[in-house]
């Protein structure tokens, strides 16, 4: 909406609007006050976890426990040939643009917090594409949430809850996503 006055034939229209409209029912509008009207729900403070809605978070797992995030393990031929097919419907995306390298593993560590506890399956996380080497000879580097990622997974106190990363179909991203597919609940 814009915040200019109306014109001289602007205002002569809606005149014409106003003298047609029929006053609401006084009856109808008292029923309709009458309606129960929703609470506001509580404002959440701070980060979202699992303690947030209930739930246990896990703990960090120890530099000498951690294994790393099977590769190309973890899942059978059925899933992927959905996932390379591009038929798998990620249950949440992930994006982590626009972060810096702290608030992004934050961020990926709080979703897959949520993720695990909501019993999704499959994750979306975009991550953008590699740069050329060209741009990495300009601006210097690669990616650096792009490069960590499969470390903060493998560091990840859900590490255990994830089954395979594989590259997303172009159709989801391609080069510049992962699917993180978590491990089903037993």
């Amino acid at each position: 909406m814009s915040d200019r006055p109306l014109t001289a034939g602007e205002k002569a229209l809606w005149q014409k609007v106003i003298e047609t409209v029929k006053p609401l029912d006084e009856a109808r509008v008292s029923r309709v006050k009458a309606l129960p009207v929703a609470k506001k729900l509580p404002e959440r403070r701070g980060p979202i976890t699992a303690e947030s809605f209930g739930g246990v978070s896990a703990k960090a797992i120890p530099l000498k426990e951690q294994v790393a995030v099977p590769e190309k393990a973890g899942l059978d031929g059925h899933w992927d040939r959905r996932l390379n097919k591009g038929v798998v419907q990620p249950d949440v995306t992930i994006d982590l643009h626009g972060y810096t390298l702290s608030s992004a593993h934050g961020r990926l560590d709080s979703a897959l917090e949520l993720s695990i506890a909501a019993g999704h399956r499959a994750i979306l996380l975009i991550t953008g594409k590699a740069r050329s080497e060209e741009q990495r000879r300009r601006e210097g580097g690669r990616g650096a949430i792009r490069a960590a990622i499969s470390d903060w997974l493998a560091a990840s106190r859900h590490a255990s809850h994830i089954a395979a990363v594989r590259r997303a179909h172009p159709r989801h991203g391609g080069a510049g996503a992962l699917y993180i597919i978590l491990r089903r609940r037993r």
